[in-house]
């Protein structure tokens, strides 16, 4: 898969780059250090929409049945690859960004923020999500945060954020298309706010919880019992071939939360392996007919060990 290729070539390159670098000894040869782990890091920023333009293209040169069978095969390859971008992404990234710091933000440690408030950060997914879904309906769901909103612990804002905003857009998707179905138009443009049941986002209560959960629900008609293991591949997407053809030739914006509202498949599996890093899980219960409930689990940072895969 020539997208596939592209990003082997970056692997190659980077570690190259690295190898032939100068040692950081003082603060010369350490800012030239930086400098690489920073073009490093904005070299690789593309890499899940690459990825998944080189799904694509495998999508394209196989059937549905080969699809489905060699999905076992490539999809523990890909946990670990993913797994392993989101570990060295977060060792470059948390070294740039303790060079960087403001010391009048004492919550942040790099990366890392030590007053992460779930609500703000479901707000803020909401506000992207929604956004996502006007620009291709013409409206959007509200969405309504519930439970513990003044609850804040210490984690990467930048990956609740992204499994959020993955969350929302698939229940906004789902609630607009579903509501079509219900009320008989063949065009959103003709549905009205009041068409559009709410999604709503619960921050469970306590602070001596093993972990933070949360809960994203939503009325969009559910998913087939026989299809919920699919939501888990790499390989799997419900978006058309045109949809799928139109964002693999788009070049514009590649960063991670530059995704389109569907087309890709991996938002799930990757907002997964962001929950399973430390020590969370990512699970779908769903009931045909009526809506999904997406449960996330974040373990509180400091007593898990880095899924190494």
């Amino acid at each position: 898969m020539p997208s596939v290729k592209v990003v082997r070539e970056w692997y190659a390159r980077s570690i190259s780059e690295i190898v032939q670098s100068e040692r950081p000894v003082d603060a010369t040869t350490e800012a030239a250090f930086a400098l690489t782990l920073e073009k490093i890091y904005e070299r690789h920023a593309a890499v899940l929409l690459t990825m998944a333009r080189g799904a694509h293209e495998l999508r394209t040169k196989m059937s549905a049945r080969e699809t489905f069978i060699s999905d076992h095969k490539i999809h523990g390859f890909l946990d670990s690859f993913y797994t392993s971008r989101i570990g060295i992404r977060m060792i470059i990234g948390q070294y740039l960004a303790l060079r960087r710091c403001e010391p009048h933000r004492r919550e942040c440690v790099g990366l890392l923020n030590t007053a992460v408030i779930p609500r703000d950060i479901a707000t803020d997914a909401a506000r992207h999500a929604a956004s996502l879904c006007e620009r291709q309906f013409g409206l959007a769901p509200e969405v309504q945060v519930r439970g513990r909103l003044d609850l804040s612990f210490a984690y990467v804002p930048d990956h609740l954020y992204y499994i959020m905003l993955e969350l929302l857009k698939n229940s906004m998707r789902a609630t607009v298309e579903n509501a079509m179905l219900r009320t008989n138009k063949t065009n959103a443009f003709h549905l009205d706010h009041s068409d559009l049941p709410p999604i709503r986002v619960v921050v469970a209560d306590g602070e001596d919880n093993e972990d933070v959960a949360l809960k994203v629900s939503d009325e969009g008609g559910g998913i087939p019992r026989s299809h919920l293991p699919r939501v888990w591949s790499y390989l799997f997407t419900t978006a058309s071939f045109d949809a799928q053809k139109r964002l693999v030739e788009d070049t514009g914006d590649n960063s991670d939360f530059a995704a389109p509202l569907a087309g890709l498949g991996y938002g799930l599996p990757i907002s997964r392996a962001y929950c399973r890093y430390f020590g969370g899980d990512l699970t779908i219960m769903s009931m045909e007919g009526f809506g999904t409930d997406a449960f996330v689990y974040l373990s509180r940072l400091g007593d898990h060990d880095e899924p190494l895969p």
